[in-house]
């Protein structure tokens, strides 16, 4: 599989413009990415500019930081799906896991997890590695499994650091085969994409899809 397959094509930016969606997917299309990733905002225009690509469209939930309610994740995450998402990757509730609330993040994993499915979709759970010693996400990893998660992903991008080799190997390790794994954040070459995927990753999100397969 080329690498272009492996790109979920990257815009999250607070700043960003209708133009520079209608960009991202036109450069989507170009390139042959598997998706686009875009605000819940940008979704619906998306949907409009992917038109009958088989480019997938994914947005994002309780985003950067995941300290949303478990109602309010789930109400953003019907209205993705609405308005034209085929992929939602959520935030983890990091205070709540930190705290030691671990039914609360167990909940808000589950409550999201069942809105996506319930409508055959697919959802992420951000886990935010760089916040997690490795104990940590392992114990994360193993309550995204028993929530029947499709994917476990490194990062928002937003947080203290993107992917990590060693962090990709660690999640492969301990995650069901069933469950995929998405790395985002800081993934700038080629060269380290295909090294996150030798370690396990499945997907790979970033702003910089364009020189990932121009390199």
């Amino acid at each position: 599989m080329t690498i272009a397959k492996y790109i979920e094509h990257t815009n999250l930016k607070p700043n960003a413009t209708s133009e520079d969606i209608i960009n991202l997917c036109n450069e989507a299309i170009e390139h042959g990415f598997y998706g686009v990733c875009v605000s819940p905002y940008f979704v619906q225009l998306a949907k409009k500019n992917i038109k009958k690509s088989p480019i997938k469209i994914i947005s994002v939930i309780g985003f950067p930081f995941g300290y949303n309610t478990v109602s309010s994740k789930v109400e953003e995450t019907k209205k993705a799906i609405n308005s034209g998402a085929d992929e939602v990757d959520m935030v983890v509730n990091m205070a709540a896991f930190k705290s030691g609330d671990l039914a609360t993040v167990q909940n808000d994993i589950q409550a999201v997890v069942t809105a996506c499915h319930l409508q055959n979709k697919l959802v992420k759970v951000i886990i935010e590695t760089g916040y997690l010693n490795d104990d940590e996400i392992k114990l994360l990893c193993k309550i995204c499994a028993d929530c029947e998660a499709d994917f476990v992903k490194t990062s928002t991008g937003f947080g203290v650091e993107g992917a990590s080799i060693e962090t990709v190997k660690l999640m492969r390790k301990c995650l069901p085969a069933k469950i995929k794994i998405k790395a985002s954040g800081g993934i700038k070459t080629k060269e380290f994409a295909d090294d996150l995927i030798a370690a396990g990753a499945n997907r790979i999100g970033t702003s910089a899809g364009i020189d990932l397969v121009q390199s």
